[in-house]
């Protein structure tokens, strides 16, 4: 039997390294790791890392059409920007943290 989370990394990174890198640049460096890693446990943050960014962008742009609610965008970023960083920490400690709507979808996309 293979163990999977004690294979090193094709990149020669520690898997808690490689999923926390995963976030740094959002859906680019989750698609590369997505690509070029087998681990489940990077992919999946990879995978959530791409989930992620499409929703806040989509959320981002939305709320910045609308004239009415637009002023919320500043307040929104910055709680996004919080959670990204919780993210990154959680992934970095080897912790397979799932965001309660996004960590979903990422599994079934994986």
């Amino acid at each position: 039997m293979i163990n999977l989370a004690a294979q090193s990394s094709p990149i020669g990174l520690k898997k808690e390294t490689a999923a926390a890198l995963s976030y740094v640049l959002l859906i680019v460096t989750g698609v590369i790791f997505l690509l070029m890693e087998r681990n489940p446990f990077v992919r999946f943050h990879a995978m959530q890392s791409i989930v992620f960014s499409i929703a806040v962008f989509v959320v981002n742009t939305v709320l910045g059409i609308i004239p009415v609610i637009n002023f919320i965008v500043p307040f929104l970023m910055l709680a996004e920007f919080v959670l990204w960083l919780v993210l990154i920490y959680q992934a970095s400690q080897g912790v397979e943290w799932e965001l309660p709507v996004l960590g979903k979808y990422a599994r079934k996309f994986l």
